[in-house]
């Protein structure tokens, strides 16, 4: 049977424009554009990553020094005379006190230690029980104690009595050089004087 070519043309057209259609669909969905998703770079540093270095705790300062008794004079809250006990400090004398200290002769006081971790520590002498003593104190804000001015800058010890008992530096070191004008010769060698100039000193200082 014959066939009408001018019938089956257009269904040679058809099916070669769907074959054509379906080719470049293929295309499109095979291959994805570089530019569009590129890939991860693993080099990259990521926002997210734990760090290496970690900052170290901060480092407690050293100790304050002094240079004379008149400087541990205007900077104590307290200088006292008196006898280290099993437990705290008895009081036999204040030489100086802040406006509004509560301490008199005769009282117990309460000392503590210096804060842990202070490097100067390790160099630091301890109060005893019997030991007699001018201390320079400071008060510590949140409670009733005291302590002394940098250590061992604020303990002299006593022998004798009297006015002329003689006050020497605990330290060699950890010492003033002189009453009211440092002594820069006599530094590192220690510090001595009298109970009555002690007195003088902190009487001065207002």
């Amino acid at each position: 049977m014959a066939v009408d070519s001018r019938r089956t043309r257009p269904l040679w057209a058809t099916a070669t424009a769907v074959l054509a259609a379906a080719a470049l669909s293929a295309c499109g969905s095979g291959g994805a554009d570089p530019a569009a998703a590129p890939a991860p770079n693993s080099a990259a540093p990521s926002s997210t990553a734990t760090p290496t270095d970690v900052a170290p705790p901060p480092v407690k300062g050293k100790l304050r020094g002094y240079a004379t008794v008149r400087q541990l004079s205007e900077t104590a809250d307290l200088v006292v005379r008196g006898e280290v006990e099993a437990v705290g400090f008895r009081v036999d004398e204040v030489l100086r006190a802040v406006t509004g200290s509560t301490v008199r002769a005769g009282a117990r006081i309460t000392l503590t230690a210096l804060p842990a971790g202070v490097p100067d520590m390790a160099h630091m002498s301890k109060l005893e029980a019997g030991q007699v003593v001018v201390l320079y104190l400071a008060r510590d804000a949140a409670a009733p104690t005291f302590r002394t001015l940098s250590g061992d800058f604020g303990v002299f010890d006593l022998s004798g009595s009297g006015a002329e008992a003689v006050a020497t530096t605990r330290s060699r070191t950890m010492a003033v050089s002189g009453l009211n004008a440092e002594d820069p010769a006599a530094s590192g060698r220690g510090f001595r004087t009298t109970l009555g100039q002690l007195r003088t000193v902190a009487a001065q200082v207002k």
